[in-house]
């Protein structure tokens, strides 16, 4: 019976990762990350009416934002993991949930159907660059093919991070408290979901352009401060903690660049290089100088590592605390 107890947390990470590889995010089913985006357009207006140009009310306005999306996330699925800790009907809106917090069939969906229409109309990309639009940031029109393939290869490692690695570190570490016997503190969803408020935070304010350079100031440091070491493991896991470092560190994100990198050396592509954004050109670091150009075959690995990656992360936190289990 002790052992059933220190276990099943672990397996509701499971269970919640297996639904998100099944389902994804149905089209038109409620997703707490559009409850978020609607909370910060909301308070947005109110701070920047309130705050002007001023930037320090800027700031300060960006604060309260991220304080109170932070707290009232986490909240929000504490009070989940009570009622369903408490009565077992619930368990099921616990585990809809916690899927919630993973983005992994969402973005290999995306980046798929980047690649489809480069392969059955190699000549005319229009629908490619649209499609690639809708998860990069950068400017797609005009866009040869091999700048598209890069620019997907980069989304599908760093959003692969953002998107799946990220929040599956913050639910196996509540989880993993959990298993400790710490069932009144905040477990898988709460600390996910306090991931996935900083995520939309850092997504919808992190620009440094305009009043965002400092409304967004806390969202995205929180979020740059909540990536980094899962961005680290996963460049851990894949052997390449010591080279993605050391090219990542030329980006001006503390966790973009160390993500690219790490699948860049693990599959031996050149990523990096002149990209738009808003008509502005900015050179970004190279990451692996002299690795192959990116073809759809990488994207489709990146994809892989991905999935089976994930998966490993799951069977180390099992494997510890069965080994927690075996020395008690």
């Amino acid at each position: 019976m002790v052992k059933n107890r220190l276990i099943w947390p672990l397996l509701l990470v499971i269970i919640a990762s297996g639904l998100d590889r099944l389902l994804g995010d149905p089209p038109h089913w409620p997703h707490p990350v559009m409850a978020m985006g609607a909370l910060i357009k909301l308070w947005r207006s109110w701070a920047e009416a309130w705050a002007g140009h001023s930037p320090w009310r800027l700031r300060l306005g960006g604060f309260v934002i991220t304080t109170l999306l932070l707290l009232g996330s986490g909240l929000a699925g504490w009070l989940i993991e009570r009622l369903a800790l408490a009565k077992p009907w619930a368990m099921p809106l616990l585990l809809i949930a916690m899927a919630s917090c993973l983005a992994g069939r969402s973005l290999a969906l995306a980046v798929r159907a980047v690649l489809e229409p480069l392969a059955s109309q190699p000549d005319d990309l229009a629908v490619a660059r649209e499609r690639l639009g809708w998860i990069v940031g950068r400017d797609t029109a005009g866009l040869n093919q091999m700048e598209i393939l890069r620019a997907t290869a980069e989304t599908a490692s760093e959003n692969g991070v953002d998107g799946l690695f990220a929040p599956l570190f913050w639910l196996l570490l509540g989880a993993l408290l959990w298993c400790a016997g710490l069932t009144e503190w905040p477990g898988p969803l709460a600390l996910a979901w306090g991931f996935k408020a900083s995520s939309t935070l850092d997504s919808m304010l992190g620009y440094r352009r305009g009043r965002l350079r400092w409304l967004g100031t806390a969202g995205a440091r929180l979020d740059d401060l909540l990536v980094w070491l899962p961005s680290r493991l996963v460049a851990l896991s894949l052997g390449e903690l010591w080279a993605a470092c050391r090219d990542g560190k030329a980006d001006a994100s503390p966790n973009a660049g160390v993500s690219q990198a790490a699948y860049a050396y693990a599959l031996n592509i050149q990523l990096g290089g002149l990209n738009y954004y808003e008509g502005e050109a900015i050179n970004k670091p190279i990451l692996n100088r002299g690795g192959n150009v990116v073809n759809s075959d990488a994207v489709l690995a990146i994809l892989r590592i991905n999935q089976w990656l994930a998966l490993q992360w799951q069977l180390i936190a099992l494997i510890l605390v069965g080994a927690f289990i075996g020395w008690k």
